[in-house]
């Protein structure tokens, strides 16, 4: 896919991205070339290949999901202006 000079601008006008006139010639070759990279990865054959979530074959180490803390909710709601069933109660600010 060619990239024109004027889809460069547009998309940096887009963007909200300052590019000098200068380096636009460049930033339309570098994006031609991405998207031909594009089109020709797009044409491989990728039947029979399982999805992987990672390109290395790595476990992810994960911790122990255990309670560290005791729940703490009758000591804040002790202290808390207005509770009704366990619910902090607050003022109306949409009416």
């Amino acid at each position: 896919m060619s990239i024109k000079t004027e889809d460069v601008i547009n998309i940096a006008h887009l963007a909200r991205l300052a590019i000098a006139d200068e380096n636009v010639e460049g930033y339309t070759s570098d994006l031609s070339n991405i998207m031909g990279l594009v089109e020709q990865m797009q044409q491989t054959d990728t039947k029979g290949v399982e999805p992987m979530a990672h390109p290395l074959d790595q476990v992810q180490r994960l911790r122990v999901d255990e309670v560290l803390e005791q729940d703490k909710r009758e000591l804040y709601q002790s202290i808390a202006p207005e509770v009704e069933d366990g619910l902090f109660l607050v003022p109306r600010v949409i009416d």
